[in-house]
């Protein structure tokens, strides 16, 4: 298909920035360093199994509205440390300080991010569209080496929005310059990215590496970001 759009808007973690691997990175640096094993926490896999239900549930419930950013940021441990029975509020907050300092330094990417992001350099403007936290997300950019690639960074903080909603897609065009027709949403979250999309009426290529089944139409969908390559 010939190219038709001017502004590429892409998610970031786990679109084009490796969150599980950074994140399983992170935690392992910090099983080591606050000696876990000592605490009764034997087994690294079985913490960051752990770590991932809850963050993820955690999510969920913030991008509803139920818990505010600090408590998302330190349940998710006080959670994870309450599986192992080990009651320690201030370790929970110990380790969520340290986790979103280290974290955002780590710069393992999505197999063919760099390359998509090389190829679709000069041919459009890019920018980012993030429910993620605005000085977390510029460090990721930072450190990974990719923060030149973009035009704007459209997070939750700076839109009073959060993806699925349409305010957010609403105020990427405002800030981007952008119109709709002109514009294309790629993400990994089907229910957040390309289920956002749609409804704001844009077009949108889902990234699904697992095959996931949905029963959502989305513009393109590719397993990997080579195949976006092909497509832009």
């Amino acid at each position: 298909m010939s190219r038709t759009y001017t502004h590429l808007f892409f998610d970031l973690d786990h679109t084009l920035w490796d969150f599980d691997k950074n994140s399983e990175a992170t935690l392992r640096e910090l099983f080591d360093v606050y000696d876990l094993p000592s605490r009764g926490i034997a087994s690294f896999d079985a913490l960051f199994a752990s770590y991932n239900i809850h963050n993820d549930k955690l999510w969920a419930r913030y991008r509803n509205g139920f818990i505010k950013r600090e408590e998302l940021r330190w349940k998710r441990m006080w959670l994870m440390l309450l599986d192992f029975k080990l009651a320690d509020t201030t370790l929970a907050h110990e380790l969520s300080t340290a986790y979103l300092e280290i974290l955002p330094t780590q710069t393992r990417l999505i197999p063919y991010a760099k390359e998509l992001l090389d190829h679709c350099e000069g041919r459009y403007q890019m920018h980012l569209i993030t429910n993620g936290f605005e000085t977390t997300q510029r460090l990721k950019l930072q450190y990974s080496g990719i923060a030149h690639y973009f035009q704007q960074l459209i997070t939750s903080e700076k839109s009073y929005s959060m993806k699925p909603h349409r305010e957010i897609f609403d105020f990427a065009l405002q800030a981007a310059g952008a119109r709709k027709e002109d514009s294309i949403m790629i993400g990994d979250a089907v229910d957040i990215d390309i289920a956002g999309a749609l409804n704001a009426g844009w077009h949108c290529a889902y990234y699904n590496p697992l095959g996931t089944p949905h029963n959502y139409q989305p513009t393109y969908e590719v397993s990997g970001l080579d195949g976006l390559i092909g497509i832009f």
